[in-house]
């Protein structure tokens, strides 16, 4: 990200399709609502509201053949990689908002492509309690949400595996995941097997989010392109109550506040996805006001000025 006033198009994908718990479709209303626009314009950023993408209904039908409602996520993910390649052809920072997590595979497809036509390299850092590497074969519900770094990685059906111009769309090494602390049995090992790099809750406790962070982000060069998927059950619950897989023991406020910050601080964000906030379980949309105060330290709001070389 250069020192140019970042010139955001926010993105709504407004559908819990992936999902079984229904509600994550009032998601991008609810951050609208909370004010993140206002929030990102007091900050010297450029915002264009782009609208919602429109796919299809949440039909709420049982998994077929290990995926519930694929047909369905297959769609929104097209129309989502659609709508986030213009924006980043446009040399604008598309920031999506959800919806449920299998609405990534569309942005990051999208990001993928865009940084292999501009032969950028590309880092994604997943904050999630969850892993989201299930299969067909390893899924205890069918739910989509719970597969998007796995179609990602290329193991998935064709319909989301092979979006944009490559498969699989990332490599396990351009991934990290910060904050997991809920993963299947099956997908435990999986994820272990094709070796990503897993900063889990007890990572964070033994060495501190500070240290995560360095880590998470080391390696990154002034090209690098940085996503960052944040999925709000990523928080604990305590301070995050309106997402539909909360999971206790998530990191705190300062915890990520201080995330947030540090991703600012590597000047390399280029895409952002905020998902699986559910203001139907929320109390008073303090969720997602929770949300924009993290999204405003993630695009450079301070306590103080600091020097050059504390940041």
């Amino acid at each position: 990200m250069s020192s140019d006033p970042p010139r955001i198009s926010l993105i709504g994908a407004p559908t819990d399709v992936g999902a079984s718990c229904r509600g994550a479709s009032m998601g991008p209303e609810a951050l609208r609502v909370a004010g993140l626009a206002q929030a990102l314009q007091r900050l010297g950023a450029e915002v264009v509201d782009c609208g919602n993408v429109g796919g299809p209904a949440n039909p709420c039908l049982p998994p077929v053949r290990g995926f519930r409602h694929l047909a369905e996520v297959a769609q929104w993910a097209r129309l989502v990689h659609a709508a986030t390649y213009e924006q980043l052809a446009a040399g604008r920072l598309p920031l999506l908002l959800g919806g449920d997590h299998s609405m990534s595979i569309g942005s990051i497809s999208a990001v993928a492509r865009h940084c292999r036509a501009n032969g950028r390299p590309l880092r994604v850092l997943w904050l999630d309690a969850h892993a989201d590497f299930n299969t067909a074969q390893l899924t205890p519900s069918g739910n989509i949400h719970g597969m998007p770094v796995a179609c990602l990685c290329g193991y998935g059906p064709a319909e989301l595996t092979e979006l944009g111009t490559a498969a699989p769309v990332l490599e396990p090494s351009q991934v990290r995941q910060i904050g997991i602390r809920s993963v299947d049995e099956g997908e435990k090992r999986f994820v272990h097997d094709v070796g990503i790099e897993v900063f889990d809750m007890r990572t964070i406790d033994e060495v501190g989010m500070r240290q995560v962070m360095e880590l998470a982000l080391g390696g990154l060069n002034p090209d690098t392109h940085l996503h960052v998927s944040f999925d709000v059950d990523f928080l604990d619950p305590d301070i995050a109550p309106g997402v539909g897989t909360p999971v206790r023991g998530g990191p705190s406020y300062r915890e990520a506040q201080l995330c947030m910050e540090m991703l600012f601080d590597s000047g390399r964000l280029g895409s952002l996805d905020v998902v699986e906030l559910n203001p139907a379980l929320d109390v008073r949309n303090e969720t997602a006001r929770l949300a924009v105060s993290l999204l405003e330290s993630l695009f450079g709001k301070t306590t103080l000025m600091r020097k050059s070389s504390e940041r």
